[in-house]
């Protein structure tokens, strides 16, 4: 049973490794990215919930006043 040639596996991953990095960062530097990026000022919208618009009140045992 013939052995198994080890010996360019080191060259073989090394070069593979390089080139991933090198089209990788071409690839990453073809992208074009803001400057400077500004903080958008956001205003939040009050909503009327339903249950806002009547007025309610719940009466527990506990918060009845003593007689």
């Amino acid at each position: 049973m013939p052995q198994l040639d080890t010996s360019t596996w080191f060259v073989t991953i090394v070069s593979s490794m390089i080139t991933l990095f090198v089209l990788f960062q071409l690839k990453i530097s073809s992208q074009s990215f803001p400057l400077s990026p500004s903080p958008k000022l956001t205003t939040t919208l009050k909503t009327k919930n339903p249950w806002e618009l009547k007025w309610t009140k719940i009466y527990l045992p506990l918060s009845l006043p003593l007689q």
